[in-house]
């Protein structure tokens, strides 16, 4: 299957790095390369792109499609591990990094992956296939309270003790081991009249497993501090997220980066002696635009936040 990714607030993002040609950018959720490419043509020859993705099948794609470019490396890996495995190959400081959160076309609409819920399909939803543990792990090892709390705080579905409740009492039948199982689940979870109102009745519960298993936000909020440390002067760190949760850590951590201060309101003066790392740009996010929402459907949820390191 050919891997297909349409960017999403494409020039907007690329337009927020404020690129330097001869800079040094990293792309920590590479994908099939859309941003990466409208990158590496506003490069020079003395510019440096680097591109991270964990996923292969997202690796072999945008290699075949920044084969153009000499500037270009990239790695296999988990963007929380940039720092390291940029320190490796000698880089310390960079002018921009773009982070898309969003889970890829081709990953949703390869059934073989598992993330989606339209097809049947195994309950896989690795987003890096090395690792051993599946969706189908969660689901039928996770106690009742542990599905509820996952499904309740990375779903915001307000069904949750429910569907928590039928998942374990169908796994007691037999192991629930493909997306058709769990979405039947779900769908006998749920009230009629709600199906019949909202969305898809799985989309919740979906996202929050997914959530889980490859630990999307715990990467998310361990790693933005150290991607913002990794910034040279006036470099930018451009984020898209695609559900409120995501979001809040991005718009919380760049607010404590641009003002560290602990001291309280009433003191005349900091005597905490935390300094700011630099300032956000966008107060509030870039949102797409209306003919981007009809052309492209999964970018209505996108919003980017940039922020620019001050040294």
């Amino acid at each position: 299957m050919e891997f297909k990714h349409k960017s999403v607030l494409l020039d907007e993002t690329v337009g927020g790095l404020n690129i330097k040609p001869d800079g040094i950018y990293v792309d920590g959720t590479l994908g099939g390369a859309g941003h990466a490419i409208e990158v590496c043509r506003k490069l020079s020859a003395k510019g440096r792109f680097i591109g991270i993705d964990q996923d292969q099948d997202a690796i072999i794609a945008a290699s075949e499609r920044l084969a153009a470019f000499d500037q270009v490396t990239i790695i296999r890996s988990n963007y929380c591990y940039m720092v390291p495995e940029l320190a490796a190959r000698g880089v310390h400081k960079v002018d921009g990094i773009v982070l898309d959160l969003g889970v890829s076309s081709y990953q949703l609409d390869n059934e073989e992956r598992g993330f989606t819920y339209r097809v049947d399909a195994p309950l896989d939803m690795r987003m890096d296939q090395r690792q051993t543990q599946t969706a189908s792990d969660i689901v039928n090892g996770y106690e009742e309270r542990e599905l509820y709390r996952i499904i309740r705080d990375y779903g915001e579905d307000k069904f949750a003790k429910n569907i928590a409740k039928h998942i374990v009492a169908a796994r007691q039948q037999a192991p629930i081991t493909t997306t058709g199982q769990l979405t039947q689940i779900i769908r006998e979870s749920i009230p009629m009249k709600i199906q019949a109102a909202g969305g898809h009745p799985a989309k919740r519960t979906f996202q929050a497993i997914r959530i889980e298993l490859n630990k999307e936000l715990d990467v998310l909020r361990d790693s933005l501090d150290g991607m913002i440390d990794l910034l040279d002067d006036g470099g930018r760190l451009c984020i898209i997220t695609f559900h409120s949760l995501e979001d809040r850590i991005v718009k919380t951590i760049f607010r404590k980066n641009e003002n560290p201060c602990t001291c309280p309101p009433d003191f005349p003066v900091c005597v905490c002696g935390k300094k700011s790392k630099g300032k956000v740009i966008t107060r509030k996010p870039i949102l797409p635009s209306d003919e981007e929402m009809e052309t492209n459907p999964r970018s209505k949820s996108a919003k980017l936040r940039i922020f620019e390191r001050r040294i």
